[in-house]
């Protein structure tokens, strides 16, 4: 007779198997509950492991300061840090165009990148609830001077159908929705469009050199910083249409902006962006001669340290924040021609949370 404790014999077809104690089972049973326990545990780190490298288009101009102390600093990493995401690479991506930048935003190649305010209107609009790209934040408030050297343009009343105006882009970009709502207010609202046929595309380097050359077609320009700086210096050049005229006050120019997926799978990531770019604004902001050797340092600049920081001083043309404003105008006015589709009910539908406590408009 066997032992009332053997072990019970596990078979199959009248072949054992396993032969295990009470003993054995019990072991086992507690062992399986350990390791249920444990990667219970590590589920959740596993699934909530978020990218080691931030990839951010690069762009050059002085709007786009506050990024290059950054990185020069390495704020962003800084922030991962001490949300414990440990070391993060950040690389600076570059691309050909705006367009290039949101397909490359979509297909998941950037992370982030920085924009016009109304190129992130139209964003927002088309890709909403189909990639939700909305903004991090704003980066800087400044106008936008359409600077003339035609002796006979005195206002916008005065353009004929022979002259021609450099913009960055015909019809999409902020340079051209602040020429339609300023023929709209000055000439009419039927006449909104007016203008827009003496638009031509012309990067801000080619613009400048254009405007100022003897006999170029081109006599008007779109300037945005340091150009609108550089073409005032000029005696012949005066500024016929001012963008923070034209919405009643100082208005973003620029913002950083992401996709919903890059964000939902990189919380801790995102904010340590978020927190790296705005203490970047408020290291130039406070620092304003190094800023202006970081940036003709950055961007080789031609440009003297001296003439920068002269820039930089004008706090009525150039202030970096995180604050989004007269976003809603321009979204008002867009939605309003039919540029989008869709209004937005608040400034805060553009944006991320992290902006929401923000005084926008």
């Amino acid at each position: 007779m066997g032992c009332p404790c053997a072990a019970p014999s596990v078979t199959y077809d009248g072949i054992p198997l396993i032969r295990a104690s009470p003993g054995d089972i019990a072991m086992r049973r507690v062992i399986t509950g350990l390791l249920a326990v444990l990667f219970s545990a590590l589920l959740p780190s596993l699934a909530l492991a978020e990218a080691k490298e931030v990839r951010i288009a690069q762009q050059y101009g002085l709007i786009y300061l506050p990024l290059h102390a950054a990185v020069e600093h390495k704020l962003i990493e800084k922030h991962a840090q001490a949300a414990g995401l440990g070391d993060i690479k950040v690389n600076l991506v570059q691309l050909a165009s705006g367009a290039a930048v949101n397909d490359a935003l979509l297909s998941g190649q950037l992370d982030v990148a920085i924009v016009g305010a109304t190129v992130l209107i139209t964003v927002w609009d088309r890709t909403k609830g189909r990639g939700n790209i909305k903004g991090m934040m704003a980066l800087c408030d400044s106008p936008i001077l359409f600077n003339t050297s035609d002796p006979r343009i005195k206002s916008i009343r005065d353009f004929g159908e022979n002259d021609r105006i450099a913009v960055t882009a015909v019809k999409v970009t902020h340079h051209a929705v602040v020429l339609q709502m300023a023929a709209a207010k000055e000439l009419g609202w039927d006449n909104r469009f007016k203008l827009d046929p003496l638009t031509v595309s012309m990067s801000h380097p080619d613009a400048m050199a254009a405007m100022l050359a003897p006999r170029h077609e081109v006599r008007t320009h779109a300037a945005t910083i340091p150009f609108l700086f550089q073409e005032l210096e000029d005696p012949r050049v005066r500024t016929v249409i001012d963008s923070f005229e034209v919405a009643g006050g100082r208005h973003t120019v620029a913002v950083i902006y992401n996709t919903e997926k890059w964000k939902t799978e990189n919380p801790k990531t995102y904010l340590a962006v978020a927190k790296g770019i705005e203490e970047g604004m408020d290291w130039v902001n406070k620092n304003k001669r190094a800023a202006a050797e970081l940036y003709v340092r950055f961007e080789k600049s031609k440009l003297s340290p001296e003439a920068v920081l002269k820039m930089l001083e004008r706090e009525d043309k150039i202030f970096y924040t995180p604050t989004p404003s007269k976003m809603m105008l321009h979204a008002e006015f867009m939605h309003k021609i039919g540029s989008i589709r869709n209004l937005p009910a608040s400034w805060k539908d553009m944006f991320w949370e992290n902006v929401h406590d923000r005084p926008g408009s």
